[in-house]
């Protein structure tokens, strides 16, 4: 196709018919030429041709055969064929076999012939553009699939129970062996532990190692939630159910179905919200609010709580029915000061982790610093350590992370206190007491090596600063330093 004027291929073996077509189609077509099917063949060839207009009758192939080759090796081709033989055996069988848009008869009509003509060369177009299309969706939907498998092995890698962060003798590999034997087993779960401890990691452990990994893993967190709001969100609702239901809403057990729902903050739902869950989980059926119609569900429900569940069944606010649909197995997890051994695992994790996400390099931790992160009690367990790591690659302006840039509460501890809490706040507080015999001298010892070992790693064990502070002169905070051992670590 020349500019934006179709190309059209004239074959005729008569000259006089050939110059007779171009000068009837030249206004509108870029016209090229052809005396015989062989050259007509040779040219299509080497040139882009919207549309073939030939002769019936030629010498050596005739214009149907001619147009059943065009066909096989170019379909997108228009083809029209000219005879003055309507009622020929081989136009009829052309008009299959070839593929043939339209036969015109001889003689024709000027006008007649170029509105086929543009009409064949425009259906023909279509047709390129629709397969275009169609080759176009279908390469879209395999790279959608594609991606999509990609996405479901990446994260069945990702949430592999190799992957999840431990020390070799990390008290997590009891409840790692756990999910490994339970895993492919279709029976409710309920994990306990304190906030901050991996529950949703370890129930998306149990989705990905389960015969369910192809299939949807939903989340929602109960805690605080209105009971018709949580019903609408695992349940759904009808259109016109309550103010704001604009439309039919299929809820988390319908966009579960054939996967796993994880239900975190079990323990938070109401008594009455309690008796609708129980009526689901025994029935496996749904109803959305204000539809009278049920729907069957296939799904694995998985909770967690940070709540002892037994205590809350003996105290009567939660159901015991309900108790025992959602703990056919238990799997509870270790605080993080449960779990020391895994601290410095955890904290250089975290730091590539963070280090990768901030664009900014980072090393390691000093020597001192993980002494101090291992000392620590992490009252918010790992989300807590992973948000001191973050803090200190922030604030860091050395490859090295030191314990200086840790925040005030962690150097509070002494790496030698086998007590869980701080020992400045215990006292402030008063919440916990000496050790029996501990005398007075003792007492002010302990307090006194303690806010020396704070002050110091503050400053960077810059002495002159530190003496500062604590209105000592260098010699005398050097004899303290001393008495005590405290000296700097890399």
């Amino acid at each position: 196709m020349t500019g934006n004027r179709p190309t059209v291929l004239c074959v005729d073996d008569e000259q006089r018919s050939l110059e007779t077509l171009e000068r009837t189609l030249d206004d509108d077509f870029e016209v090229l030429c052809a005396t015989s099917a062989y050259d007509a063949l040779e040219l299509l060839e080497r040139e882009q041709v919207s549309a073939v207009v030939c002769d019936q009758r030629m010498p050596g192939m005739n214009g149907v055969e001619l147009l059943s080759q065009v066909r096989q090796r170019w379909p997108n081709i228009a083809r029209l064929i000219l005879s003055g033989y309507t009622d020929s055996e081989d136009i009829i069988r052309g008009l299959n076999e070839a593929g043939i848009y339209q036969y015109i008869t001889k003689p024709w009509h000027p006008d007649h012939l170029i509105l086929a003509l543009k009409n064949s060369c425009r259906l023909a177009e279509l047709e390129t553009e629709n397969e275009s299309l169609s080759t176009e969706i279908r390469l879209t939907a395999a790279q959608a699939e594609t991606r999509i498998q990609e996405k479901k092995a990446k994260l069945k890698q990702q949430f592999a129970l190799s992957e999840i962060v431990r020390s070799s003798e990390s008290p997590l590999n009891k409840a790692c062996s756990q999910v490994q034997r339970i895993a492919p087993y279709d029976v409710s779960v309920l994990i306990t532990g304190p906030s901050g401890t991996g529950k949703e990691l370890f129930a998306r452990a149990l989705h990905y190692n389960s015969l369910r990994a192809e299939q949807p893993f939903i989340v929602e967190n109960c805690g605080a939630m209105p009971d018709d709001l949580l019903a609408s969100e695992l349940f759904g609702h009808r259109k016109g159910a309550f103010t704001g239901a604009m439309g039919d809403h299929a809820g988390l057990f319908e966009q579960a179905n054939g996967g796993t729902l994880f239900l975190d903050e079990i323990g938070d739902i109401s008594s009455s919200f309690q008796v609708m869950l129980l009526r689901v989980l025994q029935e496996k059926e749904v109803r959305r609010v204000g539809d009278d119609k049920r729907r069957r569900v296939d799904v694995r429900v998985i909770a967690a709580t940070n709540r002892d569940l037994e205590a809350e069944v003996a105290a009567g606010r939660f159901r015991e029915d309900l108790y025992f649909r959602l703990a056919e197995l238990t799997l509870t997890l270790p605080s993080l000061s449960q779990r020391k051994v895994d601290i410095p695992v955890l904290a250089e994790h975290f730091l590539k982790c963070s280090s990768e996400n901030f664009s900014k390099p980072a090393e390691k931790f000093s020597e001192e610093a993980l002494e101090a992160l291992s000392a620590y009690h992490w009252p918010g367990n790992v989300r807590e350590l992973q948000n001191e790591v973050r803090r200190m690659l922030v604030l860091a302006d050395s490859p090295v992370l030191g314990a200086e840039l840790m925040s005030p509460r962690l150097l509070r501890v002494l790496p030698d206190n086998n007590e869980p809490e701080p020992l400045l706040e215990a006292l402030l507080s008063r919440q916990q007491g000496w050790s029996e015999g501990c005398t007075l001298k003792d007492k002010t010892e302990m307090l006194e090596k303690q806010l020396l070992r704070e002050t110091m790693i503050r400053h960077r064990w810059n002495k002159s600063r530190a003496a500062e502070e604590l209105g000592l002169s260098r010699v005398g905070l050097r004899a303290k330093l001393d008495r005590y051992g405290l000296e700097p670590k890399a």
